[in-house]
C-alpha cells in the first residue's frame, strides 16, 4: 500500500533514527518467572519496515545537498536539484535509546513558497506520534496528516487520518512467533461521490534473512532481504497490480568496500538496470554521489550527480 500522502518533489532534510522501544527488562531469577520470560514474544516494529529494501534512489541531473549542525539541537540544509530548498531540523533534549531523541521537528521550503513540516514526538514509553503539514504556494490548499502509532509487548497498532479526503489509515502487527509476525492494514476513504475501503494481509518472517508478503484484492507484494555479510546485503522483490494488469521482478545489491564507497546495483524484469557509486571525499565532510539507470525496453538513459 504506498503512502496517501503525497511526497514532495524533493526529499526533506534526513530524520534521526526512529523511535524503538527500550529492550525488555532481563527475567527474575527462579523457575516460575523464567518460564513466564521464555513465553515472552518480541515487538514486531513498525509496520511500514516489514519490506526491507536495498534499491537506489534515482537522481537525475545535478544535485547538491549541504547540511550545517549549528548545534547538538538545531541542523539547517539547502538543496539544489530541480528547484531551491531550504530546510531546518530540531531535535528536542528528550531521549530514548542511544541514538533515539524526541521531539523531532522538520520543516522545508522552496522557491514557489510551498510548505512541508512535520512533528514527531514520544508521547510515552509505547506512544508515538506524528503530524505532516503541506502547503502550496497558492495558500488555497492545505494537505495534513495526523497518526499515532501503540507499541505492545508482542504487537504494534497504529492509526491515522488525513485531508482533503475523509481517510483512516490503520494497520496492526502481532508477533505469533519470535521469528513469524502477522497482521492486517485497512484503508478506508471517502470523497464527494466515492466512498471504498482497501483490505490487505502481511506476514513476515525473521531468521538470518526476512521474508515478507502482502495480500491484498487488487496487489500483491512479496520482498526477501538478506545480509550476506557486513559488507554485502541482497534483496528481491515482486509486485503486482490486477488494476494497471502489469508486474514486476526487482534484485538488487548494496556493496560496502572499506574506503567507505557505497555501491548500488539493480535491475527488474522492465529491464531497468541501475547503480548508484557514493564516495566520500575525506577528509572533506563531503560525499559524491553518482547515479545512472537505462531503461532497455524504452531505450532511455538518465544520469545525475550529487554532492551531500
Amino acid at each position: 500500500m504506498g503512502s496517501v500522502l503525497a511526497a514532495s518533489a524533493a526529499p526533506a532534510p534526513p530524520l534521526p533514527p526512529g523511535f524503538g522501544l527500550p529492550p525488555l527488562p532481563p527475567p527474575a531469577t527462579g523457575s516460575g518467572p523464567q518460564r513466564e520470560a521464555k513465553n515472552v514474544l518480541p515487538n514486531p516494529g513498525a509496520f511500514e519496515q516489514c519490506h526491507q529494501k536495498v534499491f537506489p534512489t534515482q537522481v537525475n541531473g545535478v544535485r547538491l545537498v549541504l547540511n550545517k549542525a549549528l548545534s547538538k539541537h538545531f541542523q539547517l540544509s539547502s538543496t539544489e536539484d530541480s528547484g531551491y530548498r531550504f530546510g531546518t531540523v530540531f531535535v528536542g533534549s528528550g531521549q530514548a535509546g542511544p541514538a533515539e531523541f524526541y521531539p523531532v521537528l522538520v520543516g522545508d521550503v522552496d522557491s514557489s513558497g510551498s510548505l512541508n513540516a512535520q512533528v514527531i514526538h514520544r508521547v510515552t514509553d509505547r506512544i508515538r506520534s506524528k503530524v505532516v503539514f503541506q502547503q502550496t504556494h497558492q495558500q488555497t490548499f492545505v494537505t495534513w496528516k495526523a497518526d499515532t502509532e501503540f507499541r505492545g509487548e508482542d504487537f504494534t497498532a497504529a492509526v491515522a487520518f488525513t485531508n482533503p479526503d475523509v481517510l483512516d489509515d490503520s494497520h496492526y502487527l502481532q508477533s505469533v512467533t519470535p521469528a513469524l509476525a502477522m497482521g492486517g492494514h485497512l484503508v478506508y476513504r471517502r470523497r464527494p461521490g466515492d466512498e471504498a475501503s482497501f483490505l490487505s494481509l502481511v506476514g513476515r518472517y525473521t531468521s538470518n534473512f526476512v521474508g515478507a508478503l502482502t495480500l491484498g484484492w487488487a496487489s500483491v507484494q512479496a520482498s526477501y532481504y538478506h545480509r550476506a555479510s557486513d559488507k554485502l546485503q541482497l534483496g528481491v522483490e515482486l509486485e503486482t497490480g490486477a488494476f494497471l494488469e502489469d508486474s514486476s521482478v526487482t534484485f538488487g545489491y548494496q556493496l560496502d568496500v572499506p574506503e567507505a564507497n557505497l555501491q548500488f546495483k539493480v535491475i527488474n524484469s522492465n529491464w531497468v538496470v541501475g547503480a548508484t557509486l557514493e564516495k566520500k571525499l575525506l577528509p572533506l565532510p563531503l560525499s559524491l554521489v553518482l547515479c545512472s539507470f537505462l531503461n532497455h525496453q524504452k531505450n532511455k538513459f538518465h544520469c545525475g550527480f550529487g554532492v551531500v
